[in-house]
């Protein structure tokens, strides 16, 4: 059973992605797609962590492949806006104090984060069947993998 403080079930998004790395014997390769920021020190450890595993994957970049509103809004609905906007990362510290205090709803949330995608909490990890690892660590990726994969 995947442990519910990990894992959110999402709709999946498959246009603009890049194409799938690794594959691991058994494993469907189209299965895995990581939704995040190329550059993002934490995406390219997740990435790096999949790849030497031969887990199969498509990157989803919300800066080059886009991010529309229907895709960010079934994540909100699955996941809750708050966990989704990263609060800890330079992107939240760079907003003036009045746009920090009225992000305080979903639809503001939303607003913000379509406008700067890069305070979206990285990375997602979505198995295209309903779950979802929001983050990043190597104990969390080879538990949700190996359950997604069982």
């Amino acid at each position: 059973m995947l442990d519910a403080g990990f894992h959110f079930p999402l709709r999946r998004f498959t246009t603009g992605v890049e194409p799938v790395f690794g594959c691991r014997e058994g494993f469907d390769s189209m299965t895995l797609t990581m939704y995040g920021i190329k550059n993002c020190d934490t995406i390219k450890k997740a990435r790096r962590w999949l790849e030497e595993q031969g887990v199969a994957y498509q990157f989803h970049d919300y800066r080059t492949d886009g991010l529309d509103e229907r895709l960010l809004r079934g994540f909100v609905e699955r996941l809750g806006w708050e966990p989704l906007l990263n609060t800890r990362g330079t992107t939240w510290r760079k907003l003036d104090e009045a746009q920090r205090n009225a992000c305080d709803n979903a639809d503001a949330a939303i607003t913000l984060m379509l406008a700067q995608p890069a305070i979206i909490k990285r990375p997602l990890l979505d198995d295209g069947k309903g779950h979802a690892l929001l983050g990043f660590s190597a104990d969390g990726y080879q538990q949700f993998v190996s359950e997604v994969t069982a």
